[in-house]
């Protein structure tokens, strides 16, 4: 199913940036809770049943992307569209990406796949006789290709779809350097930074990054935050080993859950040097790029009546 730009919407920031600021947001009923990690700390869980729930009822697993959450545009339009289509959806939030920050001073990262090993084991258990897929957008479909790699013929899901994921983290953390990209970098930082300055409240982050609170404010790039925490925080030495262990494009050969990738060469945080090529994809992997679409965007239609093409391209491809 070819994906067609909305007329009046082919650009790739209003392609990014549409739905952000003129999509009435579905309102679907969640339920949250929490669920606790090996190291004592926790995520924020939220289900969306759909009406006909049997214990064969299949199982969708969403993954957001940076600083995303239930309340992202996004999620919220893919568990309304699924719950359509007659499956129950579950919002595993990254640590500390809901109400409230997480236990720890660490946090999450684009290649942390344990945190989604251990929920995804809860919900064979809690659910031993439903089906089960996933979704990923953005850094949490880096994360869910890296993790489907990782299980290889292990994987319980059925089928999978990763939504414009970063899969060579530092070309995208170049790209984001330059041009109308540096607006994305630049709000996304900010939240990020606004995320750890919380932590400083909580712990001793000086004595742990080396890095003072008051000097927060003059992070500006993905590179300068990932240098300062998300690598030391996590256990690498460098941003560089942070990038090069966790970006997923060298896992894609070893995936076997049917896996569709979904990727626009517009998308405006990051170029086609991260798409891999046909000797580093396995045979379950099937690689659709769009001339257009933005990040997470794919919106056709027309601008009064937009049409979220995403949803059912997903949807369709779990009905395979």
């Amino acid at each position: 199913m070819k994906f067609i730009p909305a007329t009046g919407l082919k650009n790739r920031h209003i392609q990014t940036m549409y739905a952000s600021f003129f999509r009435k947001n579905p309102q679907p009923k969640l339920t949250h809770n929490k669920f606790t990690l090996h190291d004592g700390d926790f995520v924020d869980i939220s289900w969306h049943h759909t009406n006909k729930r049997y214990p064969n009822t299949p199982i969708v697993i969403l993954f957001h992307g940076l600083t995303g959450s239930c309340k992202s545009h996004y999620i919220r339009g893919a568990m309304t569209s699924l719950s359509h289509a007659g499956y129950t959806s579950v919002l595993m939030h990254f640590r500390g990406c809901h109400k409230e920050i997480n236990n720890l001073p660490r946090a999450y990262h684009s290649g942390d796949t344990e945190d989604a090993k251990a929920f995804i084991q809860s919900i064979k258990k809690e659910f031993p006789s439903a089906p089960l897929y996933a979704i990923g957008y953005s850094i949490g479909g880096n994360m869910l290709l890296k993790l489907l790699g990782e299980m290889g013929n292990t994987s319980p899901f059925k089928a999978a779809v990763s939504v414009s994921a970063p899969m060579q983290l530092d070309v995208c953390v170049n790209v984001m350097e330059k041009g109308f990209s540096r607006f994305y970098q630049k709000n996304l930082v900010k939240n990020l930074k606004q995320s750890l300055a919380i932590k400083y409240t909580k712990h001793d982050m000086q004595s742990l990054i080396n890095f003072k609170e008051e000097d927060l404010e003059g992070i500006k790039s993905f590179l300068e935050y990932d240098s300062i925490y998300t690598a030391p925080i996590h256990g690498f030495k460098s941003a560089q080993e942070y990038y090069t262990l966790c970006s997923s494009k060298q896992y894609l050969k070893d995936i076997i859950t049917p896996t569709l990738i979904i990727h626009a060469s517009d998308d405006p945080f990051m170029n086609d040097s991260v798409l891999p090529t046909s000797n580093e994809i396995s045979s379950s992997v099937q690689l659709e790029v769009s001339r257009n679409g933005g990040h997470v965007g794919f919106i056709s239609g027309t601008v009064f009546k937009p049409v979220y093409w995403l949803e059912k391209r997903i949807v369709d491809f779990f009905r395979l």
